[in-house]
């Protein structure tokens, strides 16, 4: 076909040389004329395949330590030369440049050179020019020029070398164009974000991997998700993770990654409707799974112990959706994948990312994650009524499941477990209100419970109606101009207060 290209020289130019053997044999096969430069050609030849330095073809050695090897307009001529353009051609015959139509870039290193801890110095000289530069030429003349910009894309040649004989379609070099763009753009990204300190000052973010949902939130929107999410989690069973998996595995993690002590916590729509801290395993899954039996139906499971035997046949009772811990007994597995759609997921040793984006109208908002996790050293009596240490941890408890739900919230908890929640709701009265009124009707006694808000409380309403119900502590962040209302309330009441000074709003 016209569009059809055939191989007839190459240039390569390779941090790392894995399989690179592999290439320049079948470039070597095919008749393919190679060049190369500095430790690239030098492989080559230990290979006994013919290869004519670059310097041969610009009359200039690598000058500046290897700063300046291929940015030479005998290279980028051979490269950027437009094979349908007669000036073009008349030009490369004129100052005797060879045409390149296949150029073999693996950039130096910078984020690995980033992420070992080196020297500013050194990671100053893993900023690749020479080979940004070949990629960004011959992706411009995808028309005329194969680009294989990393070694992600050395399939995909071999695949052309073994079975198209060596030559290329439009449509294939044009690809090759699309991963070309996205490796310099992502090795900007880092260049960038490295420079500017984690001030950022502009907002660069770059992704790798990208795979395509069954759709978004709602069947007519199509979706994606960007990232590596084999690096965070194995799956070990289920189907396809959607959209909406993802949200609720994210709140999942955020709320788990609370707790140290045993706990089971169940999700649904982002937030919890059942989560309890136990010694045994078993008995965090029962206690959580009573807070919400019927929420929890179609629910994401998650724990931050392995799951027994004992404990998947109770959880095997219920359907849900996901489930989340960081390993199976090989009896409790088994007995999981009796469902072939459950999705079983063993999480890995990885933390969340500091930061967290979200698009806004025509940009982007950007905050640091919200990584505070008040202990019983940050909760400061603010009532006659000092909570003893039972109290305390009750408290503590709370405030982390409020601190992972939607605002307004409120969460009552008694005995390390949750009774009931009111999330996402417009004011901090209906919050509560419908806390009780879920606690209550799962049958939970709330004497005696606690209550945590994710915000202060503008008026003493709350704190009235959760005496009325039997709740006797109180944990809030503080800073309204009316907090000494709630206290005095507390104090004429025999209920006692805390104020962590921290608010954990959540959208």
């Amino acid at each position: 076909m016209a569009n059809n290209k055939k191989i007839k020289s190459a240039l390569i130019s390779v941090f790392h040389k894995e399989r690179v053997d592999e290439i320049v044999t079948k470039l070597e096969k095919a008749s393919v004329k190679i060049y190369s430069t500095g430790g690239t050609q030098k492989f080559i030849e230990s290979l006994g395949v013919a290869v004519t330095p670059v310097e041969e073809l610009t009359s200039y050695p690598s000058i500046l330590g290897g700063r300046v090897k291929t940015l030479h307009p005998k290279v980028f001529g051979g490269i950027l030369a437009r094979r349908d353009n007669e000036g073009d051609i008349e030009q490369l015959g004129s100052y005797e440049i060879p045409e390149i139509d296949l150029v073999v870039v693996d950039l130096y290193p910078f984020e690995d050179t980033v992420a070992s801890g080196a020297s500013h110095a050194d990671i100053i000289e893993k900023i690749d020019i020479g080979g940004i530069a070949l990629i960004r030429a011959a992706a411009k003349n995808y028309k005329d020029v194969i680009i294989v910009p990393s070694r992600n894309e050395y399939d995909n040649l071999i695949d052309i070398l073994d079975n198209y004989n060596a030559e290329s379609t439009l449509e294939q070099r044009e690809a090759f164009a699309v991963k070309a763009f996205a490796t310099s753009s992502n090795y900007d990204t880092a260049i960038f974000n490295y420079f500017d300190k984690g001030e950022s000052s502009l907002f660069r973010a770059a992704f790798n991997n990208s795979t395509a949902l069954r759709y978004g939130e709602n069947p007519h929107q199509k979706g994606f998700f960007y990232g590596d999410f084999d690096d965070m989690f194995e799956k070990l069973h289920g189907k396809e993770i959607s959209y909406n998996n993802l949200l609720d595995i994210d709140a999942a993690v955020a709320l788990i990654d609370e707790y140290n002590e045993t706990t089971f916590a169940i999700l649904k729509h982002n937030n919890a409707c059942g989560c309890a801290s136990r010694e045994k395993l078993i008995d965090a899954w029962k206690d959580a799974l009573a807070g919400d039996p019927v929420s929890a139906f179609g629910g994401i499971l998650i724990t931050n112990k392995d799951i027994d035997a004992d404990t998947a046949a109770h959880i095997n009772k219920l359907f849900f959706e996901v489930i989340i811990a960081p390993g199976y007994d090989e009896d409790a597995l088994e007995l999981l994948k009796s469902k072939k759609n459950r999705i079983i997921l063993v999480r890995k040793e990885i933390n969340l990312p500091r930061a967290q984006y979200r698009s806004v109208l025509n940009g982007v908002l950007y905050q640091e994650r919200d990584v505070i996790k008040e202990q019983a050293s940050d909760l400061k009596p603010v009532t006659s009524v000092i909570p003893g240490a039972d109290k305390v941890e009750d408290l503590l408890f709370a405030n982390r499941l409020v601190k992972q739900s939607k605002s307004n919230t409120i969460v009552l908890a008694k005995n390390k477990q949750l009774l009931a929640s009111g999330v996402g709701e417009t004011s901090r009265v209906d919050a509560l209100k419908h806390a009780i009124e879920k606690a209550e009707s799962f049958g939970f006694d709330l004497k005696g419970a606690v209550m945590s808000s994710d915000a202060f409380f503008p008026f003493a309403d709350c704190v009235e109606i959760a005496h009325g119900v039997g709740i006797d502590c109180v944990i809030q962040p503080g800073g309204s101009i009316r907090d000494q209302d709630s206290i005095d309330y507390c104090n004429d009441h025999n209920m006692a207060m805390v104020v962590t000074g921290t608010r954990h709003f959540k959208h």
